[in-house]
């Protein structure tokens, strides 16, 4: 498992244009062949080009975990007819969740056994999230007294990250939620939104480039980098 440094069109929130998990990449159209190469090697995935909405921040308006993937209503027919066929080959659930929340990389944050969700969901959009992502718990709830969860953390299937002001009686009941065991840290020198800067599997972690080796150090040590 790798962990390497990032940045994409100069920027290190590198979290707003990636989505990942253990088999795929979500990226923006147009990357370099050496940012791809990155991201498919240290992720070891296979990485697919696509917009969201015309978009490129991918990262902020998809989510999911190994079981789905999900995508805001305000994606266009074309893109998701290429995302659908780009995903045939994977066991993967693909959802339109139809809800007036669009940022849906900021609202949800999961892995393969839980998920934490904004807490102004409507019900059909939790229904929708739930069956997707086939998780044992779905809860919607703050984390560090911030409603946008997704924007805050970073959960694989071996551990995770949050911001540094979830408290200790958070991070043990997330532990249940979640089934891995659960930090807090900073990316790109100080920054908490952790999602804007990490984009994680249990195969690999991508960091901005600039996180400082301290915080590289403490997201190796929550991710299980070896």
């Amino acid at each position: 498992m790798a962990i390497n440094k990032l940045s994409i069109h100069g920027n290190v929130n590198i979290g707003v244009y990636i989505f990942a998990n253990d088999e795929i990449a979500l990226v923006p159209k147009g990357l370099d062949r050496k940012i791809l190469d990155a991201i498919s090697e240290t992720l070891d995935v296979e990485v697919i080009e696509t917009r969201i909405a015309d978009l490129s921040i991918i990262g902020i308006m998809v989510s999911g975990n190994n079981n789905g993937i999900i995508v805001p209503k305000i994606i266009k027919d074309n893109e998701l007819s290429d995302l659908k066929r780009a995903l045939t080959k994977y066991n993967l659930n693909l959802t339109l969740i139809r809800s007036k929340y669009t940022a849906i990389g900021n609202l949800v944050l999961a892995n393969d056994k839980g998920a934490i969700i904004y807490p102004d969901f409507e019900k059909d959009a939790i229904e929708e999230i739930k069956d997707n992502l086939n998780v044992n718990h779905i809860e919607q709830a703050y984390i560090a007294g911030i409603p946008v969860v997704g924007s805050i953390g970073v959960i694989t299937n071996k551990g995770g990250i949050l911001h540094p002001a979830t408290s200790d009686n958070e991070l043990e009941r997330l532990e249940q939620v979640f089934g891995v065991p659960l930090m807090t840290g900073t990316v790109n020198f100080g920054v908490v939104f952790i999602r804007s800067g990490l984009v994680a599997n249990t195969h690999g972690v991508l960091v901005g480039e600039n996180t400082t080796g301290p915080e590289m150090v403490r997201i190796q040590e929550a991710l299980k980098v070896e």
